[in-house]
């Protein structure tokens, strides 16, 4: 049984408007020191997803369905039991570091206080524990940069701060919500491959949140594909690049810019995303996808076995075949 599973996760939010069906029937899982990227446009129920799991859905929000980690339920758990959780077994780093991080205090002051919360550390010994955290995410003179104030850091280093934090009490679990987001290439790549290491070192599992494919491509063992809230494809990293077999993940594929493609035009997907109010009684996709038959309009589709390997499956109505 794998360490991480989620059945019929739904997330609804009571707005003044009416009710906001974020996240539908999701469900998926994930094994210890493994990968998940779970990709899609804005707006598709990524973020949504993993609040739920951690707790910290908006106060308008409710959760529905099941979240199993290590054996145990965990979806809608009191505050008090979920912080016997957070940060000790499941951890996330969220999308904006300047924005997480306190302004007004010195990174010592944030990192120390995980530490003497979650372990009991005396300030002195949290402190010296962050600096050698620092150090193993590559921080450079982080005896010295640890008195610093977040606004000292650049934009890079702040993120590596904030996966500093987060693997301070070495949690089973890392989420990672668009950690790249506004870093420059060659600091992408750095996140990345530290990421990584952070995973060979630690036995960690990451779920990885992320609408760049490029991101995802070499850095997670199974990709999920998100669309209107629910799961369009789900597979092996490989399987779904190598033979995506639903529309709307071809469609995010052809989006991708490839340096072996003369093209000038980049290829787009038509349309708008959903309005989560109003959902289409059918797919969600139906209104933006060229293969949409009269069926899709009205019938939700199953995530069903692809039928070409253990693992690779979608949500659709239209055959594999007829995707072409």
């Amino acid at each position: 049984m794998s360490f991480l599973e989620v059945n019929n996760l739904n997330v609804e939010f009571d707005t003044a408007d009416g009710k906001v069906r974020a996240v539908n029937n999701v469900n998926f899982s994930l094994e210890e020191g493994k990968t998940l990227a779970i990709v899609g446009e804005s707006g598709s129920g990524k973020s949504q997803t993993v609040f739920a799991m951690m707790g910290l859905l908006a106060h308008n929000g409710t959760s529905v369905g099941s979240v199993k980690f290590d054996g145990n339920e965990i979806l809608n758990l009191t505050g008090p039991e979920l912080n016997l959780i957070r940060a000790e077994k499941m951890a996330m780093i969220f999308q904006d570091p300047m924005t997480s991080l306190n302004p007004y205090m010195r990174v010592s002051e944030q990192m120390a206080e995980v530490l003497t919360h979650h372990r009991g550390l005396s300030k002195s010994d949290a402190v010296k524990e962050s600096v050698a955290m620092l150090d193993a995410v590559q921080i450079p003179e982080a005896k010295s940069r640890i008195r610093m104030y977040p606004h000292e850091f650049s934009g890079g280093m702040r993120q590596r701060v904030m996966i500093a934090m987060s693997l301070l009490c070495q949690p089973k679990l890392l989420i990672a919500d668009e950690p790249t987001t506004a870093l420059d290439v060659t600091v992408q790549a750095q996140i990345m491959k530290l990421l990584s290491d952070i995973q060979k070192e630690f036995g960690t599992a990451i779920i990885l949140i992320t609408h760049d494919l490029g991101v995802v491509a070499g850095n997670s063992d199974n990709t999920l594909v998100m669309y209107g809230g629910q799961v369009m494809e789900i597979g092996t990293t490989e399987q779904v690049y190598a033979n995506p077999t639903h529309p709307y993940t071809q469609g995010l594929m052809s989006a991708v810019p490839r340096l072996d493609h003369d093209g000038t035009e980049l290829t787009t997907i038509p349309g708008n995303p959903p309005n989560m109010m109003l959902l289409p009684e059918g797919c969600p996709f139906c209104p933006r996808c060229k293969f949409a038959k009269s069926e899709c309009k009205t019938k939700v589709p199953e995530l069903i076995f692809t039928g070409t390997s253990g693992s690779h499956y979608r949500a659709c109505n239209v055959a594999v075949e007829e995707l072409v």
